[in-house]
């Protein structure tokens, strides 16, 4: 037995033990306040309140230093071509915005802040890692409070990841959302979701609202980032952008697996092999296995984009890549959206699904003063911002396409002044088998000996017949087109646009995209983001046919002109040849070859 004397030192040292675990744990907790603090302060920097006058307005959140800022469809819609924007730096700062492109089915749009390139911007992560459990934040401007243009804070989890919510109506969808508990309320829309490091995982667009009144009972939804991201070239383009289709439904059989039902001979999906009743295994290289998980991944991809594709026939698994289609219509899609009605253009084809789409639920509209600016209905563009918007059907802001379209002519024209060439070009060449041969471009022909048989297309009458070589989809053509587009000034060339960035076969690389429109064919142009050479061009004779793709490669000088000197040729799933140019012939104007 312990005498008095032993316990007391026992005593005092299970006290000094638990002295030291107190503040230790003490210690921790002012750690980790202190972490959450600087998490919320480096979030805040970048959050945006977006006013759009009487028609209410909302919040948003920088993306780049330059000042591009992405928020919701549904609060950029009513402010108009331009707007004011908050920052809560050094006590709230007010600054000029102007529309640069809009997304009204993923309820996305993308705005830019002017009036100085070193903007505090978000950092970005994959919102792919975000697990339901993690803890997260909304910034913004609920109820449009933030009259001292500070932002509120609201902390919770993230209660859901990969989220489908069916449309209720004729436009809106939102897919693979991240659902949180925390707070968000109208005027939080667009704004930010940051993980608990301050890292931005989302963009809030949709609250639940009990009895469909204004408060919040703990169901919000966030726009992934990811796909945000996968939008953000498009939206840089000043386009009105449309969603995609796989041109095919699917449902659940009795099995549990994700079955095609119904497909559109015309679709790409159908021409790359798939067919009615296969299985759905993988799509943009996730796994399937219910038609709500198939709907959020097909969700979170723009129209055009190539996508990775796996699906199961009789136990054998087919893995291929196909490219998507609209959703909607270009008329409808303008039309739905209060632009006036056009034409239809070429690329327009009917699609299996009717587009349902849903309006936005909790569109803010309380009247609120622009911050000094009293009571004034609507932002009036200072005159030094006004040639920033550009008006032009089937555009947001066609002054930014018209930027990236200029970009784009200056990489071509910095590797030749190709103007200044006659238009007859020729090139001697070699294939794989070792054949050689001539091909000569000229003003209105197209003339050669490839594979043993003479070829003479004329540049005239109905194009999409002259598809020669057999089985290259248009080779000739699509040679054609290509010293067209490099010779010609885009606005001659005939409707050229730039379509944003996408990938291709490779699917990780995204390319620089510019879509021209000659006669009855379309050209899709890919060029390296870093370098600005054309890498790859696509001639569609008809908008549901497969391409002729010409891979350029090993780019070397000629006379002053840098030219490709080897083509990869495709034509659907299978390689055509392979073109080793040996000589290339560019007479100066005036002059023949």
């Amino acid at each position: 037995m312990l005498r008095t004397a032993q316990i007391a030192p026992l005593v005092t040292i299970s006290l000094l033990f638990a002295y030291h675990a107190n503040a230790a744990e003490t210690d921790l907790v002012l750690d980790a306040e202190q972490a959450r603090i600087e998490a919320v302060a480096k979030a805040s920097a970048s959050t945006i309140s977006v006013f759009a006058g009487a028609a209410g307005g909302g919040s948003g959140v920088i993306i780049s230093a330059d000042g591009f800022a992405v928020t919701n469809f549904h609060v950029a819609d009513p402010a108009g071509n331009f707007m004011k924007c908050s920052i809560p730096e050094d006590g709230g700062k007010v600054y000029d915005a102007v529309l640069v492109g809009v997304d009204p089915v993923g309820d996305v749009a993308v705005i830019k802040l002017l009036g100085r390139d070193d903007f505090p911007a978000a950092e970005i992560i994959d919102s792919n890692l975000v697990q339901a459990g993690d803890w997260c934040f909304a910034v913004g401007n609920p109820f449009l409070l933030a009259t001292d243009l500070q932002p509120t804070v609201t902390w919770g989890i993230v209660s859901g990841v990969h989220r489908y919510q069916y449309p209720a109506g004729t436009l809106l969808e939102y897919t693979d959302c991240l659902q949180t508990n925390a707070a968000i309320n109208p005027g939080n829309s667009g704004g930010p979701l940051f993980n608990d490091q301050g890292q931005l995982i989302g963009i809030n667009g949709r609250g639940s609202f009990e009895k469909r009144g204004r408060v919040n009972v703990g169901v919000g939804y966030a726009i992934s980032i990811n796909q945000v991201m996968n939008f953000l070239g498009y939206l840089k383009s000043g386009r009105i952008i449309d969603h995609a289709t796989l041109g095919a439904t699917v449902t659940t059989d009795t099995e549990g697996r994700v079955v095609v039902t119904n497909i559109l001979s015309s679709s790409d999906a159908y021409r790359r092999g798939l067919r009615y009743g296969d299985e759905i295994v993988s799509f943009g290289n996730r796994e399937i296995t219910t038609v709500n998980g198939f709907k959020n991944i097909l969700g979170i991809y723009p129209r055009g984009w190539s996508i990775p594709l796996s699906y199961r026939r009789e136990g054998k698994r087919y893995d291929t890549v196909v490219r998507l289609a609209g959703v909607h219509s270009r008329r409808e899609l303008l039309e739905k959206t209060g632009n006036a009605p056009i034409p239809p253009s070429p690329e327009e084809s009917p699609q299996p699904e009717d587009g349902d789409k849903a309006p936005h639920e909790d569109q803010e509209k309380p009247k609120m003063p622009i911050p000094g600016h009293g009571k004034q209905e609507e932002a009036k563009p200072p005159e030094e911002w006004k040639h920033l918007y550009q008006e032009k059907i089937g555009y947001a802001n066609y002054h930014f396409n018209q930027q990236h379209q200029d970009r784009l002519r200056k990489a071509l024209d910095a590797m030749g002044n190709w103007s200044q060439t006659s238009d007859n070009w020729e090139l001697e060449y070699s294939l794989v088998d070792n054949d050689n041969g001539v091909i000569h471009l000229g003003p209105m022909t197209v003339e050669g000996k490839l594979a043993g048989v003479n070829h003479n297309i004329e540049i005239a009458g109905d194009l999409t017949e002259k598809l020669e070589p057999s089985g290259s989809g248009g080779l000739f053509l699509a040679l054609y087109t290509w010293k067209r587009l490099l010779r010609e000034k885009f606005d001659t060339f005939g409707e050229v646009y730039y379509l944003g960035t996408a990938p291709r076969r490779d699917f990780d690389a995204q390319y620089d995209v510019l879509v021209g429109l000659y006669d009855a064919l379309e050209i899709r142009a890919y060029f390296d983001q870093t370098t600005g050479q054309l890498m790859v061009l696509e001639m569609f004779p008809e908008s549901d046919s497969d391409p002729c793709e010409i891979e350029f490669s090993e780019y070397r000088e000629t006379d002053g002109y840098t030219l490709p000197h080897r083509m990869v040729v495709r034509y659907g799933d299978d390689p055509f040849d392979i073109i080793t140019v040996k000589k290339w012939s560019l007479q100066p104007a005036g002059e023949g070859v």
